[in-house]
C-alpha cells in the first residue's frame, strides 16, 4: 500500500491562539503517543484549549493538551493531561529555546493533525497581546467585513 503524502487530517484547533498572540514563527513537530493516545485522536477527540509547550533540558514538552481515554482502553489507557514529547530536528529545537529565552515569547499550539498518517502538532512562538491590541484586530475586521458587504450589495445593484 502506498502512503499519499501531504494530505492532512485535521483533528484540533486552538482558535484562540491568533486572538491573544501576535503570531511570528510556525514550526509543525511530531508527537510521542501511546497507542490509546492515538486511537482516540482518530475518533477526533483532542483540545489544545489551555495546551502549551514548556522547556525541560534540551527538550520541548506539550503540557495541558487534552485526550480523553479511549473508551474501549482498559488498563493501559493513558492520563488524559500528561506532557508529551514534541519531536523536532535540534537546530529547530535550539531555535524555538532561544525564541523563549526572550522576554514575553511564548510556545503556542496551534493546530493537531494527521499527516501520512503520523500525528503532527503546528507549534508556534508568539507574544501576548494586550486588551487595547485585541480591540484594535477586532475593530479591523469588523470594518473590512462591513467593506466587503458594501462592495457586493454595489454589485448586485
Amino acid at each position: 500500500m502506498v502512503k499519499q503524502t501531504g494530505q492532512q487530517k485535521p483533528i484540533a484547533q486552538n482558535r484562540k491562539a491568533r486572538h491573544d498572540y501576535h503570531i511570528e514563527d510556525v514550526v509543525e513537530a511530531g508527537l510521542v503517543l501511546t497507542g490509546t493516545e492515538v486511537k482516540s485522536l482518530r475518533q477526533g477527540r483532542a483540545s489544545l484549549v489551555d495546551a502549551f509547550a514548556a522547556v525541560r533540558g534540551n527538550e520541548l514538552w506539550l503540557q495541558g493538551m487534552h485526550i480523553p481515554e479511549y473508551k474501549h482502553g482498559t488498563w493501559t489507557n493513558h492520563e488524559p493531561r500528561r506532557a508529551r514529547k514534541l519531536l523536532l530536528h535540534k537546530d529547530e529545537v535550539q531555535k524555538l529555546i532561544r525564541a523563549v529565552e526572550q522576554q514575553g515569547v511564548s510556545l503556542i499550539p496551534l493546530s493537531l493533525y494527521f499527516k501520512d498518517g503520523y500525528a503532527k502538532v503546528e507549534l508556534a512562538t508568539g507574544r501576548g497581546k494586550k486588551d487595547y491590541d485585541k480591540r484594535h484586530a477586532l475593530a479591523e475586521r469588523q470594518a473590512n467585513r462591513e467593506a466587503q458587504r458594501a462592495l457586493s450589495d454595489r454589485h448586485r445593484r
